[in-house]
């Protein structure tokens, strides 16, 4: 399938796809964790790229996921859920590459959804 005609940004990404699927299939309570867990992977992984040089960046960047979109995605539900997955969606794409396979390992190593992963290649 070519990689312009994927249905969601997020499935152009294997491996950010079967995160996103875990994701939206898991409990309310697994899916805030893992949304606080992203809004930090994000967070980290735009201050080693210098993308976030001020506070402030990091302000906007965060203000910018908690815009109101609409409620019609499984992830608009919850403001902490929409807000880590438009910070996700709003990263460059090599940056959300390292993010995935970062919420990857926090998925696999801390819930109980390790067979999901176990042919991804997630270093």
């Amino acid at each position: 399938m070519d990689k312009d005609n994927y249905r969601r940004w997020y499935d152009k990404d294997p491996i950010l796809s079967k995160a996103m699927r875990i994701l939206e299939t898991s409990d309310d309570n697994i899916q805030i964790q893992i949304a606080i867990n992203l809004i930090k992977v994000i967070i980290e992984h735009n201050i080693i790229n210098n993308s976030y040089n001020t506070v402030d960046d990091l302000i906007s960047a965060v203000e910018l996921g908690k815009e109101d979109k609409g409620q019609t995605r499984w992830y608009d539900i919850d403001k902490t859920l929409r807000t880590a997955i438009h910070m996700l969606e709003s990263c460059p794409e090599e940056t959300r590459v390292g993010v995935a396979r970062d919420i990857a390992k926090i998925i696999k190593e801390n819930f109980d959804t390790p067979e999901e992963f176990d042919d991804a290649p997630l270093d």
